[in-house]
């Protein structure tokens, strides 16, 4: 089993609020089928990361992750997405259906941070980088069709930022198939980082349901020891994962799982949940639930008098919680999360983040505006180590040489690091709370250490 370390750095973080997801079938190969390697790679000025805290001009503030130089752009090679002009990115997202007005967010935030590295930065490796995006409606099939078009007909050099759990779960074996690097999945199923071995092109990249879970059965056990303990959760991989990580986390001589409740995502009604976990005794309830049945479970537990200490994953931790139920009623609800959050506005990294969305054409920031931004500029680190071997196998050899990579939107004590064996992007954070003021507003907020899995 996998250690959970604490890191005593105190932080403040930010919540994605993303999705609930179902598996793959397990199939891929280590081989890099249809990788075309450059003719006569011609060494080129690598772009380099801006370490975090170096000074930049006063008025052109740099993101950590932001090449200081574009490099000089070698010969186009024969690899596909990479002409001398273009590097040409693809990724499947969810753009139309119940979805699309909120998941659309996050390919519109990495198109304006991509224009602003292209038109401030020279792009990357003297290229301009272009991100090709199609709807995958929610649906495993049509990702796959739409992956399929992104590679044959785009030519694209890597699939990054793929949008959902299912949808992606029929495209991850399908390019570690094809040796496509399949880069910073925005999907928690612990499939997308998991086995590197069985999937070597695939790279999670919002924060493991798994590994959160162990978190919060630690943080119990560590603070709240004898305290009988349940969990509700969704009957896809944000539950199923979930549940096993709490499971993993909880040391069973200090506290007792008394009760765990499925629900399906199409209930209408939860209460029968609520009350079998109240009836078990329970004290601390873990919701593994999107919004609105967390919403649903608080308010059920409150009409019968029943308050016990309410922990929900990050998929809550946003302040789009607060227009399912209100504040006052969620205060105290714990979270967990791993960079700042938006209305961090004195920050000099969301101030930019910021300035970005409006002078580039992104939307309004909000917590999937900052993760989106934070995994473009990884995407860019990425590249700008690629630039004198600009193929799909190199990119996987400099993701893989990532080593506490720091964005500047992420918290102090948490940083990025990848290799071989090791395909978690995100892997650390605090926990974070529901606190609300003297208007009755509710808002995010960062304490204690930082949990890191390693």
């Amino acid at each position: 089993m996998q250690h959970l370390l604490v890191a005593c750095k105190h932080g403040s973080l930010l919540a994605v609020l993303l999705l609930a997801c179902l598996l793959t079938i397990p199939l891929a190969s280590a081989c890099g089928g249809e990788e075309e390697e450059a003719a006569t790679p011609t060494p080129t000025a690598t772009g380099v990361g801006t370490p975090a805290g170096t000074p930049t001009p006063a008025g052109t503030p740099t993101p950590a992750g932001t090449p200081t130089s574009a490099g000089t752009p070698s010969p186009a090679a024969a690899v596909p997405g990479i002409t001398d002009k273009e590097i040409i990115l693809g990724q499947h997202a969810m753009l139309s259906g119940t979805f699309g007005a909120v998941y659309a967010i996050l390919p519109q935030t990495q198109q304006a941070y991509f224009k602003y590295i292209n038109e401030t930065k020279g792009g990357v490796c003297g290229r301009q980088i272009v991100l090709k995006v199609e709807d995958n409606g929610n649906d495993p099939a049509r990702a796959l069709e739409v992956t399929r078009k992104l590679l044959d007909q785009d030519k694209v050099f890597a699939i990054f930022g793929a949008v959902g759990d299912l949808p992606h779960s029929s495209v991850q074996p399908y390019l570690n198939e094809k040796g496509v690097p399949d880069l910073f999945v925005t999907g928690g199923a612990h499939a997308y980082g998991a086995e590197p071995e069985k999937y070597p092109w695939t790279v999670g990249g919002i924060p493991d349901y798994r590994i959160e879970g162990s978190f919060y059965g630690r943080y119990i056990s560590e603070n709240l020891p004898g305290k009988k303990v349940a969990v509700l959760y969704e009957n896809q991989y944000l539950g199923w994962d979930g549940l096993a990580g709490v499971k993993a986390g909880l040391d069973p001589e200090k506290n007792e799982l008394v009760s765990e409740q499925v629900y399906d995502a199409a209930a209408i009604d939860i209460r029968s949940q609520i009350i079998n976990m109240k009836d078990a005794g329970a004290e601390i309830v873990i919701l593994y639930s999107t919004p609105g049945f967390t919403a649903q479970a608080i308010k059920h537990a409150d009409r019968m008098g029943w308050h016990p200490q309410f922990l929900a994953s990050y998929t809550n931790s946003d302040p789009i919680l607060f227009q399912f139920v209100s504040p006052k009623l969620v205060e105290g609800l714990i979270s967990f999360n791993a960079f700042k959050l938006p209305d961090w506005t004195d920050d000099p990294a969301i101030a930019q983040h910021y300035e970005i969305m409006r002078n580039y054409g992104g939307p309004t920031p909000g917590v999937f505006t900052v993760y989106a931004q934070l995994t473009a500029e990884v995407m860019v680190e990425a590249l700008s180590r690629t630039c004198d071997n600009l193929t799909r196998r190199g990119l996987m050899d400099a993701v893989e040489s990532l080593k506490d990579y720091h964005s500047d939107l992420l918290l102090d004590g948490v940083n990025v690091t990848l290799s071989k064996t090791d395909h978690y992007t995100l892997q650390s954070g605090p926990m974070e709370r529901v606190v609300v003021d003297e208007n009755g507003k509710g808002r995010w907020e960062y304490f204690g250490p930082v949990y890191s899995f390693e």
